[in-house]
């Protein structure tokens, strides 16, 4: 067990500041002032970074820490604050570890008992969802589908059948394939399409997903996806017979005991060690 009091005692800290996903004003005033006392900021793009930093005049050292080079950056950040200093992790917008670069080091602070503390701020998907039109809940983020067809489809192959409001990061040269992928496999559910958040051409889209499709061209920036969940009403099947006189039924034809049971899972879309556990009672 790992018990923090985060403002209870004199370890270093390792704060998690989410950073604007486009307009600058909705950085915080407590971010502001995280960015300007602590020893170094791991930035996910230095040079995106420096720009922020820049607009409000805060000269911090930076640190490289992005996906590609996380072997030798945290091991470098975990002996600066083991030294004492105090870091914060930016990405280049919004949550470090939402889809950015984060939980590695995260995890390796922990475990090395330093202080984790989130510093509150921009977050696209709760930005999409509670402009979406959409149940917000229960909802359960998903983030980016990969960028391969085939496993996009086996991925949304296994999320059809959730009832919650899933929400989806995109990018504009593959909106078109998600959206017709999940056209055929979803069906034709209600969805939002939000992008730009909080910029200038910010744009929500609520619609079925054929409705987007016929303007999906046009659209460009970054997006998140807000997916109604399965509304569809599960069909009851009702069975004359119990699952023991059914696994017995084909022990009589010959099938073993464990070759039976599965097959009984099988038409009965069930867990086979339900059915193993049901039929030995």
């Amino acid at each position: 067990m790992n018990r923090q009091k985060s403002f209870e005692n004199n370890l270093s800290t390792l704060y998690i500041v989410a950073t604007p996903i486009g307009n600058l004003d909705e950085m915080t005033i407590r971010s502001l002032k995280i960015l300007e006392e602590v020893n170094y900021i791991a930035a996910e793009d230095t040079r995106n970074t420096i720009k922020l930093l820049n607009h409000f005049n805060i000269s911090t050292k930076l640190i490289s820490h992005h996906e590609h080079n996380i072997e030798k950056s945290i091991p470098k950040l975990i002996s600066l604050l083991k030294e004492g200093n105090d870091i914060a992790l930016v990405s280049d917008a919004g949550y470090p570890a939402i889809s950015d670069p984060g939980y590695e080091l995260v995890k390796a602070c922990i475990n090395e008992n330093i202080n984790v503390v989130p510093i509150s701020g921009a977050n696209a998907c709760l930005d999409a969802l509670v402009v979406s039109g959409i149940t917000p809940q229960p909802f359960m983020f998903y983030g980016f589908l990969d960028h391969l067809d085939k496993k996009k489809k086996k991925e949304l192959e296994s999320l059809k059948n959730y009832k919650e409001t899933i929400v989806y990061y995109e990018s504009p040269h593959r909106i078109k394939k998600t959206l017709n992928l999940m056209h055929k496999i979803l069906g034709d559910r209600h969805i939002s399409l939000c992008r730009e958040l909080t910029k200038k051409h910010e744009e929500i889209i609520r619609g079925t997903i054929s409705e987007v499709l016929e303007i999906v061209d046009e659209l460009k920036g970054e997006m998140v996806i807000v997916v109604e969940g399965n509304n569809e009403q599960e069909e009851v099947i009702e069975f004359e017979t119990t699952i023991k006189e059914d696994v017995d039924m084909y022990i009589e034809k010959g099938m073993s005991t464990k070759d039976a049971i599965k097959e009984v899972a099988k038409q009965r879309s069930l867990n086979k060690n339900a059915v193993y556990k049901e039929y030995h009672q």
